[in-house]
This record gives structure tokens, sequence and C-alpha cells, in this order.
């Protein structure tokens, strides 16, 4: 029997815990719970989760440092909680490395969801051994998750790399945001398309010479983005 996927909720409300960590186990996961920064820190040190559940707003250290502490030396899934009117600190837990975002009030069974799709992604069977995806000086192999950029390894997070094989799948075409949303969650889209505007523009400054003036993770005025073309 395989392993449970152990996963992290960090949040000073402790009925927000309660839910969620009663949610998580019901859908098949080990849950593990911390209250504030201090004790999310211990946690991941002992449990190394699959996937992190962090709310934004926590009593001394901020959900936003914790993302980029974690950041800093892991890859490890990242979903922010935020207030529902906060779009700033959402949009910032994104560009500190979070993979999405859920605003409260949630459903758990939304949160669920948004787990399940991204730990889908990380774990996912490349289609064929060694698929080597390269765009110019651009390498993404699809068997080891590894993305080359002029010979240097670049760390994506989880649904970068989701957008970023999308369209070196399919370079020169063009694909709408709402397209991208709909591949990154393999079902209807959720989110928002902000979120992906915001993904681009990390990738950018992750993978171009000159981010301000990019030439491969290109826009597609009123529309969307496209690779550029081999």
């Amino acid at each position: 029997m395989a392993a449970q996927q152990r996963i992290l909720a960090v949040d000073d409300e402790e009925s927000i815990l309660k839910v969620v960590e009663y949610a998580l186990t019901q859908a098949g996961y080990e849950a593990h719970t911390a209250h504030d920064a201090e004790e999310a820190e211990r946690a991941l040190a002992e449990t190394r989760p699959d996937l992190v559940i962090l709310d934004i707003m926590l009593p001394g250290k901020s959900g936003l440092d914790v993302a980029r502490d974690i950041r800093a030396t892991s890859d490890v899934p990242i979903i922010m909680l935020s207030a529902k009117g906060d779009e700033v600190d959402r949009i910032l837990g994104l560009e500190f490395g979070a993979d999405d975002y859920v605003t409260k009030p949630f459903s758990p069974r939304e949160l669920v969801s948004r787990v399940k799709a991204i730990l889908r992604r990380v774990n996912a069977t490349p289609a064929a051994p060694d698929t080597h995806l390269r765009v110019g000086d651009l390498v993404v192999n699809d068997s080891s998750r590894q993305v080359m950029m002029r010979g240097e390894p670049v760390h994506l997070t989880s649904s970068e790399y989701g957008i970023l094989t999308l369209l070196a799948r399919h370079p020169g075409k063009a694909f709408s945001r709402q397209a991208i949303l709909t591949a990154l969650w393999d079902e209807s889209p959720v989110g928002d398309e902000r979120a992906i505007d915001v993904h681009i523009h990390n990738m950018r400054e992750k993978l171009e010479a000159d981010a301000k003036n990019p030439e491969y993770l290109l826009t597609v005025r009123g529309f969307g983005y496209r690779l550029r073309e081999v």
C-alpha cells in the first residue's frame, strides 16, 4: 500500500484548522497542523510534507515570510489562505512562491480539490520516458521535471512548471488565461486570471535574460500567452 501523502496546514484559527484537518483526513491524506510560524518550521522539519496550506495572516512572522523561507530551500507546493478582500496579499503570496491561493471563507471540498490537482501535477507520470521539450536555449525534461535555460537549471513551482510544459508542448500556439487555468486544474477553471499573469511574471524573472523584454514567454495582447516558436 502506498504511503499517505502528508499535508501541513498552518493557521492561527483553531476552528479553521479542525475543518481543514478533518477534510484532508477524510480525503485520505495524513494531516498535520501548526498555529504559527515557529510551529510551522518545526513541523516542516519533522514531517517533510508533500504540500503546505499556509495562512497569510499569522501572529508574529507572517505567512508570506514563511513561504519565502520555504522557497529558499524547498520546492514543496504551497497553497496560501487569504481573507476575501485582500487581493494584494494574494498576489504577494504568488510572488513569494505559492502555487495557488484560496480565499476565506472557503469550501473544504474546494480546498481538497486544489490539493488533489496540485499533487496530481507533481506526481504525474511523463507521457514517454526521457521526453525533452526544447525551444531555443530552453530545455524541459519531462521525466525528471528539470528545466534548463542556457545550460543552467531553473527552479519552478508546481504551477509554473505546469504552465511552462503546456506552452512548451505547443510552441507558437496562443493560450488564453482561462485555457491555462483549465489545464492546470484538469477540470473547470478555478481561481482568477490575475494569478496566471503573476505566474508568468515570476517565470520571466527566472527564465528570461531581460524579463521586461521577454524572448520566450510572449504576451498575446488581449488574449493570453504563448511560447516562442522553435
